[in-house]
């Protein structure tokens, strides 16, 4: 289950979404925070530099922070099992 949800980042981060200027919601602050300071800490907030470094700790993120991705629709569902399935 963790391998599915985790995939979740990596579909974010390929989405197109890394030149945009996006905002985090509060609950993927709170949720992925941790996961940002361990994997990802030396990148810009909201940057793509941020978006690229995420989908390559893609594996490892917490499963709140995955979760969260999907509640603030960075990423749906059927995508993160369309990953799974494929190994991508």
């Amino acid at each position: 289950m963790r391998t599915t949800l985790s995939i979740a980042i990596t579909v974010v981060c390929g989405l197109g979404l890394a030149g945009a200027a996006h905002a985090y919601t509060k609950e993927v602050q709170k949720a992925c925070g941790d996961d940002y300071r361990k994997y990802c800490g030396e990148y810009g907030l909201e940057t793509a530099a941020l978006r690229n470094c995420m989908d390559k700790a893609g594996q490892k993120l917490t499963h709140a922070c995955v979760h969260a991705l999907i509640r603030a629709g960075e990423v749906s569902k059927s995508e993160v099992e369309r990953r799974r399935k494929t190994g991508q």
